[in-house]
Parts: structure tokens; sequence; C-alpha cells
């Protein structure tokens, strides 16, 4: 099946030429200072990792997505504009929105970058959105300055692409969201440039793997008496006996007046515990999590969990937020609709706080004319109260007036 817009490209312009490819930032993982070897896929295979971006993932992929049309006073939802379902339901008949967001949002957090083919009919208008692996895909400009997209898949992962060829795509034809770079056009892995982080990261966490596995102890030396004939016969026996977690405090019995003698450092002595905890925190840090989200509540009470959730909103989401919104209307929306529509996440929700402040910040709405009982209810997903009834009322306390007007009625009555 050919791609719609591409295959004219590739007839008309087999290889770009004066290009510089600038999207391929693999050689920054690889080893680090601690030894270990630092790539996306070894570093989701720690635990701080693997929650940070499952934390960012699933937050953003959660959030309602809509289209909206500016009004004279204000905005409204548009239902019947072909990008809605697409962006609200179904980006392609293989993914929900919430996958393709939580596919794409993973994406950016570990390789700095995500990439969609966009599908497009004859007018156009966005038909689908497909994932692309940000590490198959290379940013390139050609001689007239234009940015293209260089795809290599590897496998059946897109059924518009045939494997193991690559694909010239056009600008129009990519849908890309880059993350904190140098140059404007493309992101660097967060992993890449915090990998000895990550590095130390996977060595404690396979040093404590490793410690359960000799049995949690510390190595050691068993003294003879004598000459052994066979040292390497009495070590193999030791450790078949001893070694591992599931032989652990298990009595030991020496012949021939052999003693064992404990070497190393025990890990409390270490401060194992403190370093793996350490880590847990750099990791949070590099995505800024607040460390209760990973499962560290040392520094955390009932007081302070909520003002940290909202500051995790307010100043880790909104920033990744405003990245795809952008992205998307400038990827998605036709030149003629930039103007008229507009692409919003909801994060409302995740703002309003605990119920009992929710309720005592309605109360004040409503007391000071802004908010009415309508307004508040579909705050909280509920039917507005029928027509003719008063839900649409703006009502002021009745106890305040202007400064100005301050004893005109006492003086109307001494005038009487």
């Amino acid at each position: 099946m050919e791609i719609p817009f591409i295959s004219k490209f590739i007839k008309a312009m087999d290889k770009p030429v004066e290009n510089t490819l600038t999207s391929n930032y693999t050689y920054l993982f690889g080893p680090t200072t601690s030894g270990k070897l630092v790539n996306e896929f070894t570093a989701m295979q720690t635990s701080a990792v693997y929650s940070c971006v499952r934390i960012l993932a699933e937050a953003l992929a959660s959030l309602p997505l809509h289209i909206y049309r500016y009004k004279e006073a204000g905005k409204e939802r548009v239902y019947t504009h072909t990008l809605y379902h697409i962006l609200h339901d179904e980006p392609n008949s293989e993914m929900s929105s919430f996958v393709f967001r939580e596919t794409l949002m993973s994406h950016l957090l570990i390789w700095g970058n995500a990439y969609a083919q966009i599908i497009r009919d004859g007018a156009g208008r966005v038909v689908s959105l497909y994932p692309l692996l940000p590490n198959k895909v290379e940013v390139g400009r050609n001689s007239s300055g234009e940015i293209y997209y260089v795809y290599t898949p590897n496998a059946e992962e897109n059924p518009h692409l045939k494997s193991y060829a690559s694909y010239n795509l056009r600008r129009h034809e990519v849908l890309h969201i880059p993350g904190l770079g140098f140059d404007g056009l493309v992101g660097y892995s967060p992993i890449a440039m915090a990998k000895n982080a990550v590095g130390m990261t996977i060595a404690t966490e396979e040093y404590g793997a490793s410690f359960f596995a000799n049995g949690a102890n510390p190595g050691g030396v068993l003294e003879h008496p004598g000459v052994l004939k066979d040292p390497k016969k009495v070590r193999d026996s030791w450790n078949e006996v001893y070694r591992g977690s599931t032989n652990a405090h298990k009595i030991a019995v020496l012949e021939e007046g052999m003693k064992y003698q404990q070497i190393g450092i025990p890990p409390e002595e270490a401060q194992f515990l403190e370093t793996r905890k350490f880590q847990i925190n750099e990791i949070a840090r590099l995505y800024r999590i607040p460390p209760h989200m990973v499962g560290d509540l040392e520094k955390s009470s009932f007081s302070n969990i909520e003002q940290q959730s909202l500051e995790f909103v307010k100043y880790t989401l909104d920033p990744w937020v405003i990245r795809w919104e952008q992205a998307l209307q400038r990827s998605l929306l036709l030149p003629r609709e930039k103007r008229e529509y507009f692409i919003k996440f909801n994060v409302d929700g995740l703002l309003r706080g605990d119920y009992q402040s929710r309720m005592n910040g309605y109360s004040v709405g409503i007391q000071n004319g802004f908010l009415s009982p309508n307004d508040i209810r579909h705050l909280e997903d509920m039917n507005p109260i029928p027509e003719g009834e008063g839900g649409d009322f703006y009502i002021v306390n009745g106890n305040m007036t202007k400064l100005k007007d301050a004893g005109v009625f006492a003086n109307k009555v001494r005038s009487e």
C-alpha cells in the first residue's frame, strides 16, 4: 500500500541532497563510569526509571483532549471536526487514544523525541496517526531548507510501511514532538544525558541482587591449618551448600581445623540502602517527579502531599502538555484552520484539590457573582439544573455595597 503524498515525493527525490542528519543520538548511550551499559532498554529495567516514565506517560494519556473553536466571547468545543474523533477516541484502527498518547509520551521520555506518521486524504485532512520508533528516525534538512524525515523500520510495526526499506517523509507527513534540545529541531534523550546516574542505579540494583544470590553474606576466606591438595574442590563444595539466598543462615560444619574468616564490608556499613534511596531520588529529580509518587514517603505527610501533587501538575506535567498542544496544532491543523481552531488538554480536574477546598472555593465564587450553580455542576461533571429553575443566575451577597453608597439608605430614611 502506498502512503498518501509520499510515493510522488520518493519518485521525484530518491535521496535528499546536501542534508545533515541530526536525530541519531544513540552514541550518547553506552558505558558509564559505573561500568554499566545504559541504553533505552536497560534503563527501563530499573524500577525508578520505569516508574517515572509510567507516571508521566499515563498522566498525559489520561487527560481529556479536545478541539475548540474561537468565539467572540470565549471558546466552544467542536465535536464535528474530523480530528476530534482521531485525537479523542482512535488515532488509527489498532489503537485507542490512550495507548497512542502513552506510547508517544514514553518515546519522548526515553529518546527525547516522539514521531507519528500522518496519513491524509486527498484534501489534506488527517485520516489516521501511526507511531514511529524514534531510534529508527533521522531528521534532516535538504538544500532548499525543507525538513524531512528518513524512517527505516525493521519489523512489521506499521501496516503502511514495508520492512527493511527507508522511507523519506516530508514535514507535513510526520507529527514530531521534540523534547529539550540544543538546535530547536530534535530533542536529546534524558536517559543519555544522565546515563551516569542511571548506570549507578543499575549498579546498585545488581549489587543488591548479587548480595542475596550469595546468601546475603559478603565474601570470606576458608583457612586450613595444613596444605590443601585440591582447594577448588573445597571451595565448590562450600558454595554448593551455603551459597544463595535459600541457603542463608544454615549452620556450617568445618572439619580438619578449618576456620571461616569473613572479609568485605557489610551493606549496612557501606550504606547500601541509603545509596539505593538516593539513586531513586536522583531519577525522580531527572524527570521532576515528587518522591512520594515513586514510593518515597520519608519527607511526605498529609499536609504536603496535596501541595506536591498540585506542583507536579503545574511544574512537571504542564510543560509537557504545552509541548504536545503546540506540536499537534502545528502538524495536524490545516493552515486555514489554525486561526479558527485550537487543540487543548483539560488539566482542570487535576488542579481542583480536595472536596472541602473545592466547596469553599465554589461558595466564594457564588457569593461574589462570578460562578453560577450550573457552572459549578459543569466543573463537577453533573447535569445542569433545568432551564428556568435558577441554575444560570449570577448573584452577589446583599450585605456588600460600594463605598460611595455607604449610608445612602440611612440618609434616605432621615429625609422621609
